[in-house]
Order: structure tokens, then sequence, then C-alpha cells
């Protein structure tokens, strides 16, 4: 099956570039409400599928033995921009379990954001792992590790207890298999799963709703959920499209990016969820379908729909400020 394309970008009259993508909205049973390209394909989540990898966390009993709140649940789901304070969140998480940033096996890397960038080359000599955009969601295993007695060092490893936790997790939610033969290594060193995309919007639809899962996962879940609708800066950052997203429409939609053009969306209210994928990997794609797609869900005259489709449809301009082209999305989004 060839994927159609979902997004096209325009220079002047012309479209410069295409990009293919596939995408699917399940509800709680796993039944398909709409969908498009080849979702039953593997791809990989990468940092999409964040708050799955929270859960154990919060059904350890760690979250609670630590005091942790909403905003340390968010930025356990996060994939931040290494603010200073994303970076002072995720140390005192640390703390609690008296633990230090020497103990997280992320990688060090400076911010992707230009501003944060700057300040970072003005105040640091480097980056520290706690800078890694991933070390709200690593301090989270480290403390987890902790609370439940398993040996922090080596949590990344395939074979550590940790990831096989995650690994089941992961299973029962997505209904995919997860071994060495889907395996790959996320950019924190971590291992990540290829699964259909079908599977893990139904994860995140039974994550939204409860439907099929034990008491004390439903509840985990919704807890996650809430936590980062509840502080979306310290799931992204300043001027991010998951933050963006979630304050569109508080408490009205959980956002999630990942890397290689995966977006994955859940609405609460409607007891769904979704996942895109841009086949090229192209994040600006990826975002432009998931705007798109959850605007399908809210009233068309509403001023939620109208933000939405603004930002899925929206202008480019060059270091001038003029208006050269356009990225906007195709009628796959609307069939």
């Amino acid at each position: 099956m060839q994927n159609p394309v979902t997004v096209e970008v325009t220079r002047g009259s012309l479209v410069e570039s295409r990009h293919r993508g596939l995408g699917i909205v399940v509800d709680g049973n796993g039944k398909s409400l709409f969908s498009f390209g080849d979702v039953d394909g593997g791809i990989f989540p990468r940092s999409a599928c964040k708050a799955m990898q929270a859960l154990p966390l919060v059904e350890s009993g760690a979250a609670d033995a630590y005091g942790f709140g909403d905003k340390e649940l968010a930025i356990s789901c996060a994939s931040h921009s290494g603010e200073d304070e994303h970076v002072v969140l995720a140390a005192s998480m640390l703390e609690r379990a008296g633990r230090d940033a020497s103990a997280l096996e992320c990688g060090s890397h400076w911010s992707s954001d230009q501003k944060t960038l700057i300040h970072q080359a003005r105040t640091l000599d480097r980056p520290s792992a706690l800078h890694n955009n991933c070390s709200g969601k690593h301090s989270g295993f480290v403390c987890t590790c902790s609370h439940v007695g398993y040996e922090v060092e080596g949590y990344v490893n395939y074979d550590h207890p940790l990831q096989a936790d995650l690994r089941a997790t992961m299973e029962s939610l997505t209904g995919a298999t997860l071994a060495q033969d889907n395996c790959g290594i996320d950019g924190c060193s971590i291992p990540t799963y290829a699964v259909p995309l079908r599977g893990l919007a139904h994860g995140f639809a039974k994550m939204v709703t409860g439907q099929g899962l034990e008491p004390v996962r439903a509840k985990a879940s919704r807890r996650l959920m809430d936590a980062c609708m509840a502080e979306p800066f310290y799931v992204a950052g300043t001027k991010r499209a998951c933050t963006k997203l979630m304050q569109v429409a508080p408490g009205k939609i959980f956002a999630k990016t990942g890397a290689e053009g995966v977006f994955i969306a859940a609405l609460p209210e409607q007891g769904i969820a979704m996942a895109v994928k841009c086949e090229d990997g192209t994040t600006r794609a990826a975002e432009s379908m998931i705007f798109a797609l959850i605007a399908r869900y809210f009233d068309k005259d509403g001023e939620t729909h109208a933000t939405l489709m603004q930002m899925a449809n929206h202008q480019m301009t060059n270091w001038n400020g003029m208006h050269v082209g356009d990225v906007r999305v195709t009628d796959a989004l609307f069939a």
C-alpha cells in the first residue's frame, strides 16, 4: 500500500514538497473510526509512547513514595527543551530518591530550541544529562528502580528488569509482541520497538478510557494524562507543539510527539485516541497532520476547531518576514 500525500509545502504558487503519511483514530475498544495509509505496518513510536513508559513509576508506588505531583509526572512523559525549569525539576526528582545526575544513562546534548541553546551556551561549559530532552523520563526510571529495589546501573539495557517491565506494559497496551527482532535503540539509549500504528493508537485509547485495563493501570493512565494536560509546559516547553496543543483546549487534548514524524493524541471527552506518522520523518508534516486530525473531532463552527486548522495550515516566512509559502494538509485527512 502506498501512503497518501497528506501535507504539501508551497513556494509561491507551486508545490515545492509533498509528504506522505499514515494515521488512524480508534476508540477504547480498538474500533477504527478513521484511517489512511498502512496503519498495520510496524513503526517506531519513539518518544510518542513516553506516557506508556511512565506507567511503572506510578503503578509501583514510586511516584507517591517520593511525593510527585502533576509537574513531576508530566516531565516523566516529556521530551522537554532543557529549559531551566525542566532541569531543576528533573534534578529534584533524583534528589528525592537519593540520586543525582550521575545516575542518568540518557547522555547529554544541547537544547534543540534556539533561544534555550543560546542561554545554555552563555551559562554552561557543557550540558549535563539533566539537559537531555529525556531527562525527566530517565529520572522517573531511576526513581522506579530505587523504589522497587532494582539495580540502577544499566537500567537502559534490554535485559534489565525495568526494561522487561516496560516491554510487558507496552505489549499489554498495544497488543504487539516486543522482542529483539523488532527492537532498536532510541536516542536516549533505551530499547525502542516497532509496533503497528493501529496498536499504538489503541493503547492510548485504552489509557484515556480505561477500557480493557485493570483498575490500577486505568487509574495510573488517567493520572499521567491528566498531569500532562494540567502542566503542558513540562511535557515539551515554550512554543513547542505538544505544549501549544494542550493549551488550545485545556483538559480536552493530550498530545505527545515522537522523533521521525510520529505524533499521538487522545481526547478524553470523546474517548478516542489517534496516531500519525510522516513517512519521511518530517516533524512539520506530522504536526500539521495531528492538528488537522484532532480538529475533526471538535465543532466545525467552534473556536477550537478554527485554531487547530490555523495551526495545521500555516504560512512560512523568510528571515525578512516575507510570506514565501504555506504548509497545508490535503484532503486525505478529511475523506
